[in-house]
């Protein structure tokens, strides 16, 4: 089991041995999940499919009419 000591802003170092498993680079995001009273970290992909999904259920009524199909198709 690895361990990390909370700063005084509330932020931890994710342990190499984490990082490599989970191919962490600077600049990469993580998820956090809790599941049955755990905390769970996960890589978040490049695009995150839960975040491109709830955008499409937003934007679809707005953008996603007929008109705007032929408005954009020649884009």
């Amino acid at each position: 089991m690895e361990s990390s000591r909370l700063t005084s802003k509330y932020q931890a170092t994710i342990p190499k041995r984490v990082r490599e498993q989970l191919a962490l680079g600077a600049g990469d995001r993580v998820s956090f999940r809790i599941v049955r009273g755990r905390v769970v970290l996960e890589k978040t992909p490049a695009h995150d499919p839960s975040y491109l999904e709830a955008m499409e259920r937003v934007l679809r009524p707005e953008w996603g009419s007929a008109t705007d199909d032929d408005a954009y198709a020649d884009l």
